[in-house]
């Protein structure tokens, strides 16, 4: 059957329940329904694919703003590996209560390869902190408070998504529902792909493709000793032997800590790198065991395009990932919501949801907070992540108090922190003096090795 056909069929197989009355998942049977009635008779239908912290957040602004909304997550049980480290202010921007998280780090280590120590928080503000929790804990309280919104939670994977045809015309998903089975047909007015970094709905709406990383992390538990060390801080190690482009991280869990790397050149190195954290951990997390294994793909940089037709990608999906940090849990929760709220205001302000009304109200409000942040970030890494001699430059540079105050203000309140312009000076000195000295450093220790 034609798209075409399908726009102005109505099966009543299943019926679509109204905002009042009592919701339920579809299964079985097509969900089709005439896609002209958008202004009529029925809300906006809209199909939310993932649900991480980007999808549940736009499905709780889509229920809230009273569209029909449906979330589709294929493993409602599972969890991202994730260092698990969120800024400060999500805690209150997203209403999250403290039962949530597990430790809130207020010592943080930077260690360069030749081990040299910046204790990168010891100009934190009184109360500032980095809130650590695990993503199955906090996804699954947003899903929840989704569901709450009126948001249907479909378990399920997504196996196919058809574009329509012209602009009246809906989108049809396709997906085998867990643990049933049972193959489906979900047809919206709108769709938010929230489905990560190999997305689906990226791929369907040809967003272009991206580079991507592979983060790697074991969860270990360490003896009663060991744990109590890390009760309040988190290590981040850089190096070649952990990350030829990024960093090792070990950061404390409720009864265990989360220790990891991450990767985009060198992917199948990936278990020797990992290798390369715990022994730079060493004997700080001797006698652990290991309980989880988890490994994960990450993007690198934005998708080409975020906002096709009716459909918009978030999170992941949109390379929503900063490189030099690797943050990406608040980026994902921000712009599901900011997709969400967008799609609503589309909606009742014009009566209908267009390309152009997602770009304007969306892309562009995402881009005019964030981009300059993502391209400083991205230059960071460039610069100080290529080579040990960077590394070590990073590194002395995190024990200056004034990075360190302009990073965490920069970290835990998600704002770009304008500076004071002699000390910008003074630090762009500093700076080329850091990479100065760890080159020639470099260049020594290479000399002594071919003797």
């Amino acid at each position: 059957m034609s798209s075409a056909s399908l726009s102005s069929t109505f099966f009543s197989g299943i019926s679509l329940p109204s905002p009042t009355r009592t919701r339920y998942a579809p299964t079985g049977r097509p969900i089709l329904f005439p896609i002209s009635s958008l202004t009529t008779d029925r809300p906006l239908r809209a199909a939310v694919v993932g649900g991480g912290p980007a999808g549940s957040s736009a499905a709780e602004a889509l229920a809230a703003g009273g569209v029909e909304t449906f979330l589709i997550e294929r493993s409602p049980s599972g969890s991202k590996p994730c260092g698990g480290a969120i800024p400060l202010c999500m805690l209150s921007e997203f209403s999250l209560p403290s039962s949530l998280v597990d430790r809130r780090v207020s010592r943080m280590r930077l260690l360069s390869p030749s081990n040299l120590v910046a204790d990168f928080s010891r100009h934190l503000r009184p109360g500032d902190h980095i809130p650590m929790l695990r993503r199955e804990v906090l996804d699954s309280f947003l899903r929840g408070r989704a569901e709450s919104r009126g948001a249907v939670l479909l378990p399920g994977l997504v196996t196919a998504l058809t574009l329509p045809a012209s602009p009246d015309e809906p989108y049809l998903i396709r997906y085998i529902s867990s643990p049933s089975g049972i193959s489906s047909t979900l047809a919206v007015d709108v769709v938010v792909g929230a489905d990560g970094a190999n997305s689906r709905v990226a791929r369907s709406i040809s967003a272009g493709s991206y580079s991507t990383a592979i983060a790697f992390q074991e969860r270990i538990r360490l003896p009663p000793a060991a744990m109590a060390a890390y009760s309040d801080l988190a290590e981040m190690y850089v190096g070649g032997d952990v990350s030829p482009d990024f960093y090792g991280w070990v950061f404390p869990k409720c009864d265990h800590v989360a220790v990891g790397t991450g990767t985009v050149a060198a992917k199948r190195e990936i278990k020797r790198l990992q290798s390369g954290i715990r022994s730079r951990a060493g004997p700080k997390i001797a006698g652990g065991e290991v309980i989880r294994v988890e490994a994960h793909p990450i993007p690198e940089h934005p998708r080409p395009r975020r906002v096709v037709g009716r459909a918009a990608l978030v999170g992941d999906a949109a390379g929503y990932v900063t490189r030099c940090s690797g943050e990406g849990i608040y980026f994902a929760a921000k712009s599901g919501r900011m997709c969400g709220e967008a799609i609503v205001r589309v909606w009742k302000e014009g009566g209908k949801v267009t390309e152009e009304g997602l770009k304007r109200e969306y892309l562009k409000k995402w881009d005019d907070e964030f981009i300059v942040m993502f391209r400083f970030l991205d230059l960071l890494q460039r610069v100080f992540y290529g080579s040990n001699a960077g590394r070590e430059a990073l590194v002395e540079l995190c024990g200056d108090e004034y990075v360190q105050r302009m990073t965490f203000d920069s970290y835990l309140h998600k704002r770009m922190v304008a500076g004071d312009l002699w000390k910008d000076f003074g630090l762009l000195w500093k700076t080329m003096g850091s990479l100065v000295r760890a080159t020639i450093l470099e260049q020594e220790v290479e000399k002594l090795r071919m003797v």
